[in-house]
């Protein structure tokens, strides 16, 4: 039978989400005022933290059959409540672990790792009082924190389910083997960190041509062997951040960095990620030269603005930077798919046309019905140029990119060896994703 506290102390939480979705300020913090003396109920302040607590462990376990991962729900509590929100969800999805149905993939397991998420704290019933200490605050901002993400997490739409979610047992090839090439990631991750620490900017973008060139080539080859295995994998997902400033120029740069690596890209802006669809090793790629390419983008992006000022050009920043952004995202495409194109070109020299181009357009075919299956009515939206000192300035710092160590630019691809594309500045948007 239900504890009758409980049952006390869960009618309490609920009164205060209810006014925290509401309008009246007033009747927020009364409902909140309640909830930090316990509002009557026997040792009122536990039996709250362990009502609140149990509530948000259920509505976050609630979201992951819904498609959401933990780095997607760290991901959107950060961006719409701040850092210690984000902190708290991560606690949220280290405690749900512990009633998770089994098999949980091993994946799960990593992104719980990277995210930190562990339980550190002795008891549910003093969780939300141990967190605002651990985070140097007091109990009716733990508590504010904690309705907040309440209501966050409750009102959360479905996204695309892009894993099976830990209790589902699938076929490995559902999932992908995720066999990326640890010795080759570990080889491209140092190309990639030397590109980000360099102060040449030529250097840094021939380094990441070499990365670019590295990876697609292993795609290749993992392609092969996949085409040849009895059950090879099947194309996956990844949702990466396009968080303020400038999300629709982050978007549009995972849109280049995808189409160079055989994978699609959907973007959903008010949920401020992009996901990404393909097989295991592209999507690694993918990865690796979005975070690399955003980090020099960025940092050019500021050696720019630097410069137009001794020139005395315009003060409207905002402008100048997001066209910047656009313009190095989408010639820095281009490079990327040249030096993708003559990885495929040398591939198919030493193996065959005949026998590669049929796998890379099987699996062309795969990721494009992927695509469309979940994501059956996704629209574009067009870039605008605001700023054509800042699209200059940005094709430019591009175009100084010599994506071969050897020094000579890679001939542009012309005909039918060059990959399809959107038009130059459209971004895929998912209404599955709203």
């Amino acid at each position: 039978m239900p504890d009758a506290n409980a049952l006390d102390a869960e009618a309490l939480v609920a009164d205060a989400l209810a006014a925290a979705r509401g309008t009246d300020v007033r009747a927020a913090e009364r409902q909140l005022d309640r909830l930090v003396v316990g509002g009557g109920v026997p040792d009122g302040p536990a039996a709250v933290d362990a009502a609140l607590t149990a509530r948000l462990v259920r509505g976050v376990g609630r979201l992951w059959p819904r498609g959401w991962q933990p780095v997607d729900l760290v991901r959107i509590a950060t961006r719409r409540l701040g850092p210690a929100a984000g902190r708290l969800v991560a606690d949220l999805a280290a405690a749900q672990r512990r009633v998770q149905p089994e098999p949980v993939p091993l994946w799960w397991d990593d992104q719980l790792a990277g995210l930190d998420a562990a339980v550190w704290w002795d008891d549910d019933r003093r969780h939300l009082t141990a967190w605002a200490a651990r985070e140097g605050t007091d109990r009716i901002a733990a508590l504010r924190a904690a309705v907040d993400v309440l209501a966050l997490v409750e009102g959360l739409p479905p996204i695309a389910v892009l894993r099976p979610p830990p209790g589902v047992t699938a076929p490995a090839a559902a999932v992908g083997r995720g066999g990326s090439g640890s010795r080759m990631l570990d080889r491209v991750r140092a190309l990639l960190a030397k590109a980000e620490s360099t102060t040449f900017p030529a250097e840094a973008e021939a380094l990441t041509g070499k990365a670019q060139e590295l990876m697609a080539r292993h795609s290749i080859d993992a392609a092969l062997v996949e085409a040849a295995a009895e059950r090879g994998d099947a194309p996956g997902g990844v949702r990466l951040g396009t968080e303020p400033p400038y999300p629709g120029a982050k978007a549009l740069l995972v849109q280049e960095v995808a189409a160079a690596n055989r994978c699609e890209s959907v973007w959903s802006d008010d949920l401020g990620f992009a996901t990404v669809l393909g097989f295991p090793a592209d999507l690694a790629a993918v990865e690796l030269l979005y975070t690399s390419l955003l980090v020099q983008a960025t940092a050019a992006m500021l050696r720019g603005r630097t410069e137009r000022r001794t020139r005395g050009g315009s003060r409207r920043t905002k402008a100048y930077d997001e066209s910047f952004l656009n313009a190095f995202a989408l010639r820095i495409g281009e490079r990327l798919r040249a030096a993708a194109d003559e990885a495929g070109r040398e591939a198919a020299r030493e193996q065959g046309g005949e026998r590669l181009l049929p796998v890379l357009a099987s699996r062309a075919t795969a990721v494009r019905e992927r695509l469309d299956d979940l994501f059956p009515g996704v629209t574009s939206k067009r870039l605008t140029v605001a700023d054509e000192e800042g699209w200059a300035s940005g094709t430019s710092a591009a175009d100084r990119a010599t994506l071969h160590p050897g020094g000579s630019a890679p001939a542009r691809v012309s005909g039918a060896a060059h990959r399809p594309r959107p038009p130059a500045g459209t971004r895929r948007r998912g209404p599955a994703d709203r």
